[in-house]
């Protein structure tokens, strides 16, 4: 399920690429938010509150040929009730930075005290 980059994290791309000001490299580490509604490149989806649900650290090899993947299953217990819709990827900083959002292929409903899994390969980041 490939992703789209925000804007943000577009931006700090073309100013790196191009050599345009001084882009500040995201605060890792990167952290897997889960969405009951998802947002778009502009504006935030609406993330999971309640139960045990807080965010978790994705880890990602280097990319090759444009593209990269969790290569750690991401793993949420305690989870409240929810339908997740989506995904999406947070750096760590004060006031954290919205990077990453994908949409699920179908949404999942999790009931309280469930656990929400997503296995190693599965959020995939693709440049093209």
């Amino acid at each position: 399920m490939p992703g789209s980059l925000t804007n943000t994290a577009e931006n700090l791309m073309l100013d790196w690429v191009n050599g345009v000001g001084t882009p500040t490299r995201p605060t890792p580490p990167l952290k897997v938010a889960l969405m009951t509604a998802n947002g778009d490149d502009a504006t935030n989806g609406t993330e999971v509150t309640g139960g045990s649900y807080a965010r978790q650290t994705l880890v990602v090899p280097a990319a090759v040929a444009g593209a990269s993947s969790n290569s750690a299953n991401l793993v949420w217990t305690g989870m409240p009730a929810a339908t997740i819709v989506g995904v999406e990827i947070w750096d760590s900083a004060a006031v954290p930075v919205r990077l990453w959002h994908e949409a699920l292929p179908s949404s999942r409903n999790v009931l309280a005290g469930d656990e929400f899994r997503l296995p190693a390969g599965s959020l995939s980041q693709v440049l093209s």
